[in-house]
C-alpha cells in the first residue's frame, strides 16, 4: 500500500511500527498502527466522498457533451473540436474518479488483511507459536543472564496454552464460548485467562469475591504536582503505609477539583484470601472478577473524601493495583458516578482489560518482568492506550533482595515515568498532556487514606442428606494401677458394677 498514492501527491503513504526512544519502546496512542489505520480509514472515506462528487460532474460532462453531438458537423471550431475537447474533460474525469476509488478500495483492504493478520498471529500466540523461535529465544537466553526469571515476552506466550489446555480440562462448553468471543472481538484464545480465574475462583470459597469494608484512617496535606513518577511515589508510600490502604488525592486545579485513586500491588506474606484484599487472592477477584467488590470500595472511598459526582478521576496501580485501576476504567456502575479520565499502571497484566474509549490508559512495562505477561495477552494497540516497554537492562543491587526480579521493581518504573514525561514522542505527549490538563500543574493536595478489610469466607455448606463422618475415637485403655493398694470396695447386688472410687488429689 505504500506505493498507492495519488497522482503528483509528492511521496508514498508510509507506516511505521511501535515508536522507540532511548531505551523505551512505545506502542499505541496517536503514533500507533490502529490510530494510523483509523486516519487512512477517514482519508479513505473523504476519496470516496470526492469520488462521488467527480461521478455527479462526469454526469454533466456527459450531458454536455450529448447536447454538443447535434454541432459535430459545423464549423470545425464549433463542433467537432467542442465535442472533442468535453469528451476528453469527461474522461479526464472518470480516471480521477476511478483512481480515487482505486486507493480508498486499497487503504480498505489493506486495513481487513491487517486485521486478519493480527487475528491470526493472535492465535497462534495463543497456541505457543513464537516460543520457539530464535528471535524470543535469543532475548530469553539474554535475560536469564540477569536473573532466573522468564521475561515478559515467554510468560505471555506460556500462559495462552496454559490457560487453553486448563479451560479446556475445567470447562470444555466455556471454552468455546470464549473462543468465539475472543474472535468476533479480535483478542486471542489467552484472554481466556480471566473466564479460568473465574472458573478456579468458583471452586474454591477462599477464592470466591467477597465484600470489602472501609474505614477512613486520617486526612493530611501533600505536595504534589501531578507527574507520572509522582503518581507511583503515591503508590509507594501508600503501600508503606500498611496492609490494606488506599489513597484518594483531592488536587484543585484552577479552581476544579479533581482526585487521584492509588491503590497498591499484592501484599503477600499472611494467610491467601484473609482480609487483605490486596493479598494474593485480590489477583484472582482483578482478573476473575473484575475487582467488582475493590471497585465498590473505591467509589465509597470518593465519596467519602468529598467528591462530587461527575468528578474528574485519574487512578493510579502499581502490579495487582493496576489490575484494579484498570477495572475502574471499564465499571459502568463506577463511570456513572465518576469522570474516569486516566489510569496509569506499572507492572500490571492488564492486556484483557478493555476500558471506556474516552479514557486515556498509560501502561509501563519492563522486558525483563513476567508478571505483565501472566495474562497471556498483550495490550492492544489502540487510540486512547500507551503501552510503553523498557528494554534497557536491569539487575538486583548487591546486598538487595531478588524478590520475583529485578524487572518488577517500582524504582525501575518510577525512573520509566520520569523519561516518559521527558519524551517528544507524539503518542506519549498526548498521553501526559491528557493527564496535565486533569491535575494542571500541581501544588498542594489533600490525601486521605482508608483501610480496606475482606470479610471472612463462607463456612462450607453440607450437601442436603449429608451424614456427619464420625471423628475417629481412641481405643479404650486398661485401668493404670494406683500408686498405693487401696482395700477392696463392697459391691452391692443391685448395682451395675463397681462403686466409683474416690477422686485421688
Amino acid at each position: 500500500m505504500a506505493e498507492v498514492t495519488p497522482s503528483g501527491s509528492g511521496g508514498p503513504i508510509q507506516l511505521t511500527g511501535p515508536a522507540v526512544d532511548g531505551g523505551m519502546e512505545i506502542r499505541g496512542g496517536i503514533g500507533g498502527i490502529a490510530f494510523q489505520f483509523e486516519e487512512l480509514m477517514g482519508g479513505a472515506e473523504k476519496l470516496d466522498a470526492a469520488a462521488g462528487e467527480l461521478a455527479a460532474v462526469e454526469v454533466e460532462v456527459r450531458h454536455i457533451w450529448e447536447d454538443l453531438c447535434p454541432y459535430q458537423d459545423a464549423a470545425r471550431p464549433t463542433g467537432t473540436a467542442a465535442l472533442i475537447g468535453v469528451g476528453e474533460a469527461q474522461w479526464s474525469v472518470q480516471a480521477v474518479r476511478a483512481e480515487l476509488q482505486g486507493i480508498s478500495s486499497q487503504v480498505r483492504d489493506c486495513k481487513r488483511d491487517y486485521e486478519t493478520a493480527e487475528a491470526w498471529a493472535g492465535f497462534s500466540r495463543g497456541i505457543g507459536g513464537g516460543l520457539t523461535s530464535p528471535e524470543t529465544l535469543g532475548r530469553q537466553a539474554v535475560d536469564l543472564g540477569l536473573g532466573p526469571v522468564p521475561n515478559r515476552e515467554v510468560t505471555e506466550l506460556a500462559v495462552g496454552p496454559i490457560a487453553i489446555a486448563a479451560l479446556l480440562a475445567v470447562s470444555p462448553e466455556r471454552f468455546w464460548v470464549a473462543l468465539a468471543a475472543d474472535l468476533a472481538a479480535g483478542r486471542h484464545i489467552a484472554a481466556a485467562v480471566p473466564l479460568l480465574a473465574g472458573v478456579s475462583g468458583r471452586s474454591n470459597r477462599i477464592l470466591q469475591p467477597r465484600s470489602v469494608t472501609l474505614e477512613k484512617k486520617e486526612t493530611l496535606p501533600i505536595e504534589f504536582d501531578g507527574s507520572p513518577a509522582a503518581l507511583l511515589e503515591r503508590a509507594r508510600i501508600i503501600d508503606e503505609r500498611g496492609e490494606g490502604y488506599i489513597e484518594v488525592v483531592e488536587v484543585d486545579n484552577g479552581g476544579q477539583k479533581a482526585y487521584v485513586v492509588v491503590i497498591p500491588g499484592t501484599q503477600a506474606g499472611r494467610e491467601i484470601g484473609g482480609v487483605n484484599p490486596f493479598d494474593e487472592a485480590g489477583i484472582v477477584e482483578g482478573l476473575g472478577h473484575n475487582s467488582a467488590e475493590v471497585n465498590a470500595a473505591v467509589l465509597r472511598a470518593l465519596q467519602a473524601a468529598g467528591a462530587e459526582k461527575g468528578a474528574p478521576v485519574v487512578a493510579v496501580g502499581y502490579s495487582q493495583g493496576g489490575i484494579h485501576a484498570m477495572n475502574l476504567a471499564a465499571d459502568d456502575l463506577f463511570l456513572n458516578e465518576y469522570d474516569m479520565k486516566y489510569v496509569l499502571t506499572a507492572g500490571s497484566p492488564v492486556g484483557g482489560i478493555v476500558p471506556d474509549a474516552d479514557v486515556t490508559a498509560l501502561h509501563l512495562e519492563h522486558r525483563q518482568d513476567w508478571v505483565p505477561g501472566t495474562d497471556g495477552t498483550p495490550n492492544p494497540d489502540a487510540r486512547n492506550r500507551v503501552t510503553v516497554t523498557l528494554n534497557s537492562p536491569v539487575t538486583t543491587p548487591e546486598g538487595g533482595e531478588f524478590g520475583i526480579g529485578p524487572g518488577h521493581n517500582l524504582n525501575n518504573y518510577q525512573g520509566a515515568a520520569r523519561l516518559v514525561a521527558a519524551s517528544d514522542d507524539p503518542s506519549l505527549m498526548a498521553s501526559t498532556a491528557v493527564l496535565a490538563g486533569v491535575l494542571g500543574a500541581g501544588g498542594t493536595a489533600t490525601a486521605t487514606r482508608f483501610a480496606l478489610s475482606r470479610s471472612k469466607p463462607p463456612e462450607t455448606a453440607m450437601a442436603p442428606g449429608a451424614v456427619p463422618t464420625p471423628m475417629a475415637q481412641a481405643p479404650p485403655q486398661p485401668p493404670q494401677p494406683s500408686a498405693q493398694p487401696s482395700s477392696p470396695q463392697p459391691v452391692r447386688r443391685d448395682s451395675p458394677g463397681p462403686s466409683p472410687q474416690p477422686t485421688q488429689r
